[in-house]
């Protein structure tokens, strides 16, 4: 590392946000240096859970394959009352998957990380520095100037580093965050549980539900989380009062854990005592400084969304850093993309906090007539019959920031990818800005932009063109990252949407 090398972007922070855009980066040929405090990936998995749009991105960097041997469908989730009735059920869209994978799925996240951290090593224009600690940060309108020390390192001996941009990927306890006096707004959810994660053998397995399950007991309200393999995570509410590192050392766990399985029917592999918090970050952006992943918010661990939400940062910001650091954009264009980050994901980070506030609330329910009650109107309006739920249709869409202004369906969803005969509609058309349409209207030459028929580079009935059907369109324009910009109808329509989209598209 050269104290004189200008890097486009630096990255505080290696876990697999920071990972997923150091891959998304340097594959698209930008510099890149990340530094990390640790040497290695954390071995004990903190996230569980993973949704088809993650996959989609791990596609996008040539490493899903890979991964996929890490991650099994997500089992139904099963909420049960007071009464030990059931009361809602959460499970998967039909197929054929309109992103091209399980909708929802469970994965390790240690070997899935160590693939991540391959991808990037493979990539020339990234620095790694592990065992490297931030200490201090400036910047100007230039660049942005980091000092850090590595482990080896004695004293106040350091090393300067300097980049165009800076993405701070610290987690929920981010120095980058607290250095910019960035405040979390507290979105009013603040609970004490405990996380268990156990290898349960066979005899143990044998004692467990079959299905994921929601504890809606007054009493204690905990989930059941079917892993990969024999990999099983409780998270169980503790009482006021009750000590929470008590709680966590095996003896407190393995009396929490009684109700299903003892000592001899499996091994802990972690427990860990936490406060479930609802926080956001008031900026996500300072200058040439942005703050990603946990850094940026904390949410609820309900449909396991957590790292979902922090790659999406990283699938949102990355493409947009990408367009300005190529010289892209117009100067004067330059902050109304960047500020579409935080505008874009803030909002969506918050919806999806306040919808997972509300599961929350079914959840976590402590008075035993309020929760009697609950479970009596969940029955009635589904007429006594629980009815499935999938879990995709609590995520929200985009809102605002880079978007159709016109009210058009289908704008700010994510367009679907064709997979047939083992082709990936992604890897066959490519990313970037993509018009893709079913052949009716005219697609006009338009600069940066492809055009693809995907009726033709598809048979008929594929799940592209039922979208197409569904929204009433013939053509959507697609973003980097897979979200539809807007879509079109008719030929002025298109038009419309194109001369609307013009100082977007590449």
């Amino acid at each position: 590392m050269s104290e004189e090398t200008l890097y486009d972007v630096a990255i505080v922070g290696y876990g697999p946000v920071g990972a997923v855009l150091a891959a998304l980066l340097g594959q698209a040929g930008i510099s890149v240096y990340v530094c990390d405090q640790l040497n290695d990936v954390y071995e004990i998995p903190r996230a569980i859970a993973l949704d088809h749009e993650i996959l989609r991105v791990f596609q996008q960097i040539g490493i899903v394959d890979a991964v996929l041997p890490y991650v099994e469908p997500f089992t139904p989730s099963e909420f049960y009352g007071v009464d030990g009735q059931l009361i809602r059920r959460l499970t998967m869209i039909e197929a054929p998957y309109p992103l091209g994978y399980t909708p929802s799925v469970v994965f390790t996240q240690p070997p899935v990380e160590r693939i991540l951290r391959t991808r990037v090593a493979a990539l020339s224009n990234v620095t790694v520095d592990l065992s490297t600690e931030l200490l201090e940060f400036s910047q100007t309108g230039a660049q942005v100037t980091l000092k850090v020390r590595r482990a080896t390192d004695a004293g106040a001996f350091h090393h300067t580093v300097n980049a165009k941009w800076m993405i701070g990927c610290d987690g929920g306890g981010s120095r980058v965050r607290s250095a910019l006096n960035i405040a979390l707004e507290d979105l009013d959810f603040d609970e004490p549980w405990l996380v268990v994660d156990a290898l349960v053998n066979a005899e143990g397995l044998k004692k467990l539900p079959r299905t994921s399950v929601q504890y809606c007991e007054p009493e204690r309200p905990c989930t059941f989380v079917i892993g990969p393999n024999n990999h099983r995570r409780w998270e169980i509410s503790l009482k006021p009062g009750e000590d929470p590192v008590k709680a966590a050392s095996a003896e407190g766990t393995w009396a929490l854990l009684r109700r299903w399985i003892a000592p001899g029917d499996g091994d802990l592999w972690r427990q860990s005592s936490y406060r479930f918090h609802a926080l956001v970050a008031e900026r996500w952006r300072d200058g040439r400084i942005f703050l990603a992943g946990d850094a940026a918010h904390m949410q609820p661990p309900f449909l396991g969304q957590g790292m979902c939400q922090g790659i999406r940062d990283a699938a949102n910001l990355a493409w947009k850093l990408e367009r300005v650091v190529r010289g892209q954009v117009p100067a004067e264009q330059t902050d109304t993309l960047l500020d579409s980050y935080p505008l874009e994901r803030k909002a969506h980070v918050s919806e999806l906090i306040q919808r997972l506030k509300k599961i929350g609330e079914v959840i976590c329910e402590r008075d035993v007539n309020k929760a009697r009650e609950r479970d009596a109107n969940m029955l009635a309006a589904c007429g006594g019959v629980v009815k499935d739920t999938p879990r995709q249709d609590i995520l929200p869409s985009l809102q605002n920031g880079i978007v159709s202004a016109r009210g058009v369906t289908g704008r700010g969803t994510l367009f679907p990818q064709v997979v047939q005969e083992g082709k990936r509609m992604d890897d066959a058309i490519g990313y970037g800005w993509r018009l893709l349409h079913d052949g009716t209207l005219s697609t006009p030459t338009q600069s940066g932009l492809r055009c693809i028929n995907v009726t033709q580079a598809f048979a008929t009935g594929n799940v592209a063109q039922t979208w197409l059907d569904k929204h009433g369109a013939h053509a959507a324009l697609v973003r980097p990252d897979h979200y539809v910009y807007g879509t079109a109808a008719s030929g002025a329509q298109l038009m419309e949407l194109l001369d609307e989209a013009l100082g977007s598209i590449n």
